[in-house]
């Protein structure tokens, strides 16, 4: 195992180094949070792909086709049926409005009135978000060290939050390219072909498994519902996600570069089912399906190469936890903690003019890194199922912000009441269910979007429309023209 520790230390150490570098580069607020908005196509391609796919997607993914074969895939392929709509529908709009958060978003096309609740509620989401995929360091760092959890979730986390704090975006993109580089190279490239040929190739799976392995709807209809009901439209609207956007170059960026991402996730979901279902063959016992990635990758792959495959493991875990740390701290500060104090600004700005103003709001969010860091870490040490976490986290993203944010860019007869109502509603209504039917029911996503679907539509249709000034603002930032945004008659 001596080499595939010196493996896993020198990432490590390349992760740490990566965000030293990026430190200098990160000067403004836009560099800090958005990468200076002019990432080219290749590096937006690959630190999308990089974020989405996280622990969840490899090692949950592994594990959902140990347990059900190639209908396993179907968890990964709605992320990426989700992504793949937010670059083709949404990405360039978005990409336009110039924004840092999506309650920025809300802000502008409600008229100044929707923020404080969203950026509640996308807090809790991106919290959450960060807490699961630290908790995932425990099991891969068990795997390589025998490590104990709480040690494991310190040193995973403490290397995130120091790289993220020290250059934000820009270290948070220069790690997750080369994260995506060692994913693809690990698990697609060396993973999956040996777990088949350990396996005994196709035609052996087949001859073990029983048929419902290979049928493309085994997993059962419901879930597949569910799954895109969560995971493709948590995808149209998460903070983290929007946040990459904003670091597009351009709007062709914006949507090509996001359809490359989003089609690779596909491609990777499947990877995932068929390295599960090879590993049934190999392990047909497990008492864990999700131990199946570890197990499969201690035992049957060689010295160095398995160094280099939870090496991988470990790059999808880091992307997604460090991509919802710097999504938790820019909401924190910028819908949360700025708002409480009087003062929003949307948009790019000087800072100020000579330099201080950029400097002093890279320091603040950097300080927002650490403490919503040290948070996330102390969370994950008392936190114990993940599942529940993640679940309650997309429930409450999708129960309550799709409807008003995708409303707001498809519907003009939405208004801030409306837009308030449906967070409300759509919010109170999950977590209510989530306690009656209990966290993992699918009633409470059912319910709770359609309530959220209904207040939206009815007090909207029952209250003023927006502000004439307010929409045409409005689209003119959708269209690239920056104006300022005008205070509608009724404030």
């Amino acid at each position: 195992m001596a080499v595939d520790y010196t493996v896993i230390v020198i990432y490590l150490a390349g992760m740490l180094a990566m965000g030293w570098w990026g430190m200098r580069r990160a000067r403004s607020k836009s560099e800090f949070l958005v990468a200076g908005r002019r990432l080219g196509p290749g590096m937006y391609s690959g630190t999308m792909a990089a974020i989405v796919l996280g622990g969840a997607s490899t090692i949950g993914g592994v594990g959902l086709g140990y347990q059900y074969g190639l209908s396993g895939a179907w968890m990964v392929f709605t992320i990426g049926l989700g992504l793949l709509a937010l670059s083709v529908f949404f990405s360039a709009r978005i990409a336009r409005l110039k924004v840092y958060t999506v309650s920025e978003m809300l802000d502008l096309r409600y008229g100044g009135r929707a923020g404080v609740i969203s950026g509640v509620v996308m807090w809790a989401y991106t919290l959450m978000l960060a807490v699961t995929s630290t908790i995932a360091y425990a099991t891969i760092f068990d795997v390589l060290f025998d490590m104990n959890r709480t040690v494991a979730i310190i040193l995973g986390g403490s290397i995130v939050v120091a790289y993220s704090t020290l250059g934000g975006m820009w270290s948070i993109t220069l790690t997750d390219m080369v994260q995506f580089v060692v994913k693809t190279i690990g698990v697609l490239l060396l993973l999956l072909p040996i777990a088949v040929v350990k396996a005994g190739g196709f035609g052996e799976m087949r001859a073990k498994l029983p048929t419902s392995y290979f049928d493309p709807l085994g997993i059962g209809g419901e879930t597949i519902f569910t799954y895109v009901l969560i995971y493709t439209f948590g995808m149209l609207i998460g903070q983290d996600i929007w946040q990459r956007v904003f670091t597009a170059g351009s709007d062709r960026t914006a949507k090509w570069g996001g359809t490359v991402a989003g089609t690779y996730c596909l491609v990777y979901a499947l990877a995932g089912a068929v390295i599960g279902t090879a590993a049934k063959v190999l392990y047909p016992k497990l008492g864990n399906a999700d131990d199946a990635f570890a197990t499969i990758v201690k035992d049957e792959l060689p010295v160095g190469v398995r160094g280099l495959v939870l090496a991988a493991a470990l790059a999808a875990v880091m992307s997604t936890s460090s991509g919802a740390l710097i999504a938790c701290a820019t909401v924190a500060n910028n819908d949360i903690w700025s708002r409480l104090r009087g003062r929003t600004a949307s948009g790019d700005g000087d800072g100020g003019g000579d330099g201080r103003g950029d400097h002093d709001e890279v320091r603040g969010n950097r300080a927002f890194i650490l403490i919503m860091g040290v948070g996330v870490i102390c969370t994950a040490i008392a936190l114990n199922n993940v599942v529940e976490a993640l679940t309650v986290a997309y429930n409450l993203l999708v129960g309550g912000l799709l409807v008003p944010i995708l409303g707001g860019l498809l519907w003009k007869r939405g208004t801030a009441q409306g837009a308030l109502a449906s967070v409300a509603v759509g919010g109170l209504a999950v977590v209510g269910l989530m306690a009656g039917y209990g966290i993992l029911a699918n009633e409470p996503v059912y319910y709770g979007l359609l309530s959220s679907l209904v207040a939206y539509v009815a007090v909207s249709l029952a209250t003023p429309a927006t502000d004439t000034a307010v929409l045409d603002a409005w689209r003119e930032r959708l269209a690239g023209r920056e104006v300022p945004q005008p205070v509608p008659a009724s404030r």
